[in-house]
């Protein structure tokens, strides 16, 4: 028998019980999610994280590490998403963002996973915290069609004129996502800007990006339209003050603890008039239900008070 048949032999998998052929294992690509697709950093750059528990402890893996170039290329397709976003109806967010519930359960199991490696949790704690997630997403999906009734008025007038006022979504919001926990926290964080119409660019938890990718699969596999939610993994501290600077950035959303990045960021907004939402985490107990209320929907909505002449 000929040496190229013996290796064509020994490429046949065994069948019928015999033990299979070991196999590398296939790691992971893990990369920004801008525009409804997984890129790679413009930069070719990435850091590494390694796992803290789980099956592999001690597994190096690469993310990618965000520039300047991703976070201008994530707030163009967040603008750009901006207008199909908000022009859906509230029913139609609502049941979107109810299917991305639905695809956070199905994969319960593997965002566990993540967790539990990334931060080295029990995993019990990590899959209630997956669970508390998906329960957040839904609560959310239910505000998209209720919160107008309670932040719209009618308002009184001396003369012949009706005087309304309804909240509108503001447009490009950026956030800085919690650190832990890396799941809840980004959850927490996205949902209360995007039920309304806006959009956003999210820097990732740096202790824990692997979660938040694998996140950005379960919006890539929902109904919910590229460009919408836009995540960025790397390093705040380079990517936070182009974002803050941005014109089309119109609101920033902290969830920070550090307060010399924090007063930076703040003082680069002035300069286009953002609002800026700051969060003191450490303080923050995320399991609590009044982070999915309605005063979470309130900072990142506008105003808009019109007139109406009354007919005879």
């Amino acid at each position: 028998m000929s040496a190229k048949k013996k290796a064509a032999d020994a490429a046949i998998v065994p069948v019928n019980g015999a033990s299979a052929p070991a196999r590398a294992r296939v790691q992971k690509a893990y990369k920004n999610y801008v525009g409804g697709a997984f890129v790679r950093s413009e930069s070719g750059r990435y850091f590494q994280v390694k796992d803290v528990a789980g099956d592999e402890p001690g597994l190096v893996e690469n993310i990618a590490l965000s520039s300047r170039k991703d976070g201008r290329d994530a707030v163009k397709a967040a603008h750009a998403a901006g207008a199909g976003w908000a022009g859906k109806t509230a029913y139609n967010r609502g049941q979107i963002l109810y299917r991305l519930g639905e695809v956070m359960e199905a994969r319960r199991a593997e965002l566990a996973s993540e967790i539990e490696r990334g931060l080295g949790l029990a995993r019990q704690e990590a899959r209630d915290e997956v669970a508390t997630s998906v329960d957040r997403v839904i609560s959310f999906a239910g505000w998209a069609d209720k919160y107008q009734s309670l932040l719209a008025s009618s308002n009184p007038v001396a003369g012949p004129h009706f005087n309304f006022s309804v909240p509108e979504p503001m447009g490009v919001v950026a956030i800085v996502a919690p650190r832990r926990p890396s799941l809840l926290g980004l959850v927490s964080a996205i949902l209360p800007v995007i039920v309304s119409g806006n959009t956003c660019v999210v820097l990732a938890s740096e202790d824990d990006p692997r979660t938040a990718v694998t996140f950005c699969e379960c919006l890539a596999t929902s109904d919910l339209p590229g460009g919408v939610v836009n995540v960025l993994t790397g390093k705040v501290k380079e990517v936070a003050p182009h974002l803050a600077r941005h014109m089309e950035v119109l609101a920033l959303d902290l969830w920070l603890d550090d307060a010399e990045l924090l007063k930076e960021l703040e003082t680069l907004a002035v300069a286009t008039v953002k609002r800026v939402k700051k969060h003191a985490v450490a303080g923050i107990d995320f399991g609590d239900e009044r982070l999915a209320g309605l005063a979470s929907l309130t900072p990142f909505l506008e105003t808009k008070t019109f007139w109406h002449p009354m007919g005879m």
